[in-house]
Parts: structure tokens; sequence; C-alpha cells
């Protein structure tokens, strides 16, 4: 099993070693590695996009040619995305005015729709506990200027809130989180994740 870490911008490192130790968890052979060129997203499996800003990652993608073939390879090979913070804001098909504003192209491969920094700005980062619809104890949320999932629709389901907002949804084999599942020493959510593959 491979799994890719877009490695453009925002916390690449922590996500690598997040796979790598849910893989140990789950006795499941494989490799974690960032990716940053076409034959590296080659090789991949599974696929996670960090956090980071969303808009310079997506306009990184694009730049390095590995804007549409992420989506050609979720849409037609059905390949698993776990998307974190910024990575959530790009699975969505609706960013909302800011996306407009900053002109940020988004991956288009959730049904929801994402508001940026709907917890405020960096100052205002914090943690909590969530309760996760398929977890048996509750899931500790690092939340660091984090969007929020305004709304789901078609086969989009939620799976967390944080006061009356969503948090995490999955659609198929593509999750979004607006915490950093990363940061928690808590690997059952990229254990979800290496399931889809």
């Amino acid at each position: 099993m491979r799994v890719g870490v877009i490695g453009v911008q925002g916390d690449v490192s922590e996500h690598v070693d997040a796979v790598a130790r849910a893989m140990k968890e789950c006795g499941v052979p494989g490799e974690a590695f960032a990716v940053r060129r076409r034959e590296e997203l080659d090789r991949v499996d599974g696929l996670t996009i960090p956090g980071g800003e969303s808009t310079t990652i997506s306009k990184l993608l694009v730049k390095l040619d590995l804007f549409d073939e992420i989506v050609r390879r979720a849409r037609e090979e059905a390949m698993p995305i776990l998307g974190t913070c910024a990575g959530c804001i790009l699975l969505a098909k609706d960013g909302g005015v800011q996306a407009k504003k900053t002109g940020s192209r988004l991956l288009g491969l959730m049904d929801m729709a994402v508001d940026r920094n709907a917890f405020g700005r960096q100052k205002e980062s914090f943690e909590a506990d969530l309760e996760v619809t398929g977890l048996d104890r509750p899931f500790h949320g690092v939340f660091i200027r984090a969007p929020a999932i305004l709304r789901t629709w078609g086969e989009c389901k939620p799976l967390a809130r944080h006061e009356d907002k969503i948090v995490l949804a999955r659609e198929g084999n593509r999750i979004g989180a607006a915490f950093h599942p990363e940061l928690s020493n808590d690997f059952r959510i990229h254990r979800w994740f290496l399931e889809l593959l």
C-alpha cells in the first residue's frame, strides 16, 4: 500500500508520520511519502491533502500538473482521499465567497460547502473532544484557523460536529476533516482512511 501526502505546502511531515504509524497499528505493510511531482502521484494508491493555506496549495497543484490528475483518479479510479483543514476546503464543491475572492480552484470532489476560517483567525485556534459517528470514544480534534462544513448534500454525510458546525464528513472513499487528526496522537481517522484502500 502506497499513500501519498501532497507535499507542496502545509503540515506534510506530520501526515506522513501519522499514515506510517496508522499502517503500523493496523499491521498493514506499505509506505507513506510526500508527493510533489506527477510521477510520485502516479505511484500512490491513496492521497492525503494536508492543512496549510488552501489558495497556495490549489495554485501549486495546478502549476505542478497535479490538480487535474487528482480529479481524474478520484473520479475514474475511485482513489481514496483524506483532506484535512485546507485539504477539506479543496475537496469541497462550494468554497463560498472567500474561494471566489482569492481565485482558489477547488477539486470539487465532495458534495459540501465550506467556510474558510469559520472558527476565527490563528489566535482563535482550539482543541475539542468530538463525538464521531462510527468511533467508540471521542476523538480529540485540533482546530487551527479552521474551516467548517456549512452543509452537505447528495452522498456526502456529516460524521461529527462542534457546536452547530459540521467538522467531519465522508462521501464514498473521501473524508474531509476541518481539524488536524495528524496532530492528535490518535490515528483512528487515518486508520479509517487506510481501510478505504
